[in-house]
């Protein structure tokens, strides 16, 4: 197969460490609608017409999947994988297992790999989950973001409120142990009342993971434009602050404790979160670890390199049969892009950044931080308190920037 890859980038690649974990994430891009606020790289079926199809999308993750397994080491192994969109569910239960089946063709998954996949309550079933935890699935993560039917108006979201939970009782009646549910908060038109009632349904069902996204407004999307019309106002800052605060509370009281800053995971005896029951995948995003993203604008980053694919499904799947991998585009970080993105991401972990990990000068700028309440030291690393968490971006930028 052709490598688009650039001699320093195909070195670095060749010479990954075998031993470092590496982990798969599979986009999905289908959809059956477009949500007004989602500028995820999906596609509903008019938009596709006949130009791509699940099957040669399938095809053309298989190819890329040999591929990516040809440019690694061969007895490298898989410890996570993750399977998004756009919608899964909508490949259903076979479609998904067939998904995880050319994974193993051409990876050796590791002992107590997680294998998660994101799921729209509406296109799941008793059925479903119990095809996706034969096939070897550990880990389902159901996009439910509100229980007021207001809300889900408001983002476009055609589900119905109780379907999540239905689908939670579901997954867990097939046997999975470890469930998510997303939510979204500081939509317009959202009332305290209404976050609360999704907090007490999130808690009602056997979850034992919560990630909590604020709203935002990306251009481009349906809701964006709403929001230039003034047809719907601009989430206001405040009002997310407060309902971030209220989202923490309700979780904390429930026993669940925060490992990321917009993530909760059931607490263990020392107050840290039971490895079984936070992301596993998500953490090696946060700690750079290695990892391939197979599909249509999928994003990578092994040792130091980072590419994206082609966004469409239909050149992405025509470059794969042609022997070629459809690569749009790549760089080599720099020391100074790998330290920047420590702190990005470090500092937003419940175990924070390692002091050894800054400058003497981004220490001295830490300590400020710390006396302004924002941040604490705890076994030499700087962790965000809880005020901090609501001014995470704004501490990463006064830490970087002199």
């Amino acid at each position: 197969m052709p490598e688009p890859f650039s001699d320093g980038a195909l070195e670095a690649l060749a010479t990954a460490d075998p031993s470092r974990p590496l982990s798969l994430y599979i986009h999905v891009p289908f959809c059956a609608t477009r949500c007004g606020y989602c500028d995820f790289n999906t596609y509903t079926a008019g938009e596709l017409g006949t130009t791509s199809s699940p099957q040669s999308w399938l095809e053309g993750v298989r190819a890329e999947l040999d591929a990516a397994a040809t440019l690694l080491h061969d007895d490298r192994q898989v410890s996570t994988i993750f399977v998004g969109g756009g919608t899964p569910s909508l490949l259903g239960g076979q479609g998904l297992a067939d998904v995880l089946g050319a994974v193993r063709n051409s990876f050796t998954l590791a002992p107590g790999a997680e294998v998660t996949t994101e799921s729209n309550p509406e296109s799941t079933s008793p059925e479903f989950f119990g095809t996706l935890r034969e096939a070897g699935f550990t880990r389902i993560s159901l996009g439910m973001q509100s229980a007021a039917k207001h809300v889900l108006a408001v983002l476009e979201r055609t589900h119905t409120p109780g379907r999540a939970l239905d689908a939670a009782r579901e997954a867990a009646a097939a046997g999975f142990e470890h469930l998510n549910l997303d939510l979204i908060y500081g939509t317009p038109g959202e009332r305290d009342e209404d976050l609360q009632a999704s907090l007490d349904a999130v808690l009602s069902v056997p979850v034992d993971h919560v990630s909590a996204y604020a709203l935002i407004v990306e251009d481009g999307t349906a809701f964006a434009r709403k929001v230039r019309r003034g047809e719907v106002p601009m989430p206001d800052d405040d009002v997310l602050a407060a309902r971030y605060e209220m989202i923490d509370a309700r979780l904390t009281e429930a026993g669940m404790t925060w490992y990321e800053v917009s993530n909760w995971a059931t607490a263990g005896s020392d107050s840290l979160p039971l490895p079984a029951s936070v992301c596993r995948h998500n953490e090696a995003y946060w700690r750079s670890d290695d990892w391939w993203g197979i599909g249509p604008g999928a994003h990578s980053h092994v040792n130091g390199v980072r590419w994206w694919n082609q966004k469409h499904p239909a050149t992405y799947s025509a470059s794969l049969a042609g022997g070629a991998l459809p690569i749009g585009g790549q760089e080599i970080l720099t020391d100074e892009d790998r330290h920047t993105e420590t702190v990005m991401l470090r500092l937003r972990m419940r175990d924070g950044l390692a002091a050894a990990e800054l400058t003497d000068g981004e220490c001295s700028r830490a300590d400020e931080v710390v006396a302004k309440g924002l941040l604490h030291v705890v076994d030499n690393a700087y962790v965000l308190t809880d005020r901090g968490r609501l001014l995470a971006d704004g501490i990463i930028r006064d830490i970087l920037v002199d």
